[in-house]
């Protein structure tokens, strides 16, 4: 293992220890501020994700975001490879995906212009730390390549770390919602 993804594997047992504490003494905050910056986007087409482990969960504001326009939840294809987009609607039939998360059934795909994205850590520049699979990475990289995406991550605010250990191919959130507050970062 090279010294970077030590350092990486570390921070990411540090995040995940964090996230657990926040998720345990979670009172459900998280999705009323998603909503409140999401309704500032309303019909433009989004995606989310169906939470697993110990993820902030963001379906509720997705639900509430469905009754204006698209929303869709990440399907994974193939280690390497991007995410695609399926279309999602609250109490659609789901199946369970690669890693665990759920997916619709039949998969109708789209591209979202916002992407709210999961993660084990943050800091105050933008950063995030994920699993180390890269599929947000790369993700954002190509629907950036096509038009504005906005990359919000979603996340409790006790994730936030001092500094993280990035690299060049890591792709930077443009917002960060947390339980208690929504930090700009475009600016």
């Amino acid at each position: 293992m090279s010294a970077l993804a030590e350092i990486k594997d570390a921070a990411r047992k540090a995040g995940f220890a964090r996230r657990k504490t926040a998720h345990a003494n979670d009172i459900g905050t998280g999705a009323g501020v998603l909503s409140g910056l999401l309704a500032g986007f309303r019909g433009v087409p989004l995606s989310g994700y169906m939470p697993i482990r110990t993820e902030i969960d963001p379906t509720p504001a997705m639900a509430e975001a469905a009754a204006h326009g698209p929303v869709g939840i990440p399907v994974i294809m193939a280690a390497g490879q991007p995410l695609k987009f399926a279309l999602w609607e609250p109490d659609m039939p789901l199946v369970a995906g690669p890693f665990g998360a759920r997916i619709p059934e039949n998969p109708e795909f789209f591209e979202p212009e916002i992407v709210i994205v999961p993660l084990v850590a943050f800091d105050a520049a933008g950063g995030r730390l994920g699993y180390g699979g890269g599929f947000y990475d790369r993700t954002l990289e190509l629907l950036r390549a096509k038009r504005p995406t906005l990359a919000v991550g979603f996340a409790y605010a006790a994730q936030e770390a001092e500094t993280l250990p990035l690299e060049p191919t890591d792709q930077t959130l443009d917002m960060i919602v947390t339980e208690v507050e929504v930090i700009d970062l475009r600016a």
